[in-house]
């Protein structure tokens, strides 16, 4: 538990649950049933993959971000030049008024 979250368990059924403080909502829950001795939620082999499957998911979004912004950063030269002649051009015509 840290400061942004609080551990709480219900008086019902002895679940513990996990709530996020700043937005109120229940990050974790876990049955009696699902806790070992220290009242910890047991970590399960599917827990594992899916959290394995959740940062593959990310770490492949970030490299498809990655290859947009670079693509992006490659053509900013271009795109620069050309507000530079359009503003220049611009400023040519005013002279000339």
């Amino acid at each position: 538990m840290d400061a942004k979250s609080v551990d709480i368990s219900c008086p019902c059924c002895e679940s513990r649950l996990e709530v996020d403080v700043r937005t109120g909502t229940i990050v974790r829950w876990a049955r009696k049933s699902e806790l070992d001795e220290s009242g910890k939620p047991r970590v399960r082999e599917s827990d594992w993959g899916a959290a394995n499957q959740r940062v593959q998911g990310r770490l492949g979004s970030a490299t498809d971000k990655f290859d947009a912004s670079l693509t992006r950063e490659k053509s900013r030269g271009k795109d620069l030049d050309e507000l530079f002649k359009q503003a220049s051009d611009k400023l040519k015509k005013k002279d000339d008024k």
